[in-house]
């Protein structure tokens, strides 16, 4: 539960989502997790703060090339999305069938 409370946290600490994907569920991550824990009790002025002002936008981009791997002719995906200028979201995957 704590490692989905520390993936939710990264949308306002983008500072700390390097570290969290190292952390998974088996205990031998668990040192990893405590260092992660103390770091933003150490730092919590670092978080993002959005206001609600007429200049807030949202804008999200997405992209996929098409069978790029020449081994097993999947795609890859992505996306990105910014919040008020601030990159909040990201994701790139390697779809799992042909298309």
């Amino acid at each position: 539960m704590l490692v989905e409370k520390l993936n939710y946290l990264i949308v306002t600490r983008p500072d700390i989502a390097f570290a969290a994907i190292h952390v998974t569920p088996p205990i031998r991550h668990w040192a990893n997790l405590e260092q992660i824990l103390c770091y933003l009790k150490g730092a919590p002025e670092l978080g993002m703060l959005y206001s609600n002002h007429e200049h807030f936008h949202i804008e999200c981009f997405t992209d996929a090339d098409w069978a790029i791997s020449k081994i097993d002719r999947r795609s890859t995906i992505g996306y990105c999305v910014f919040v008020g200028g601030n990159l909040v979201s990201w994701r790139s995957k390697k779809q799992n069938t042909v298309s």
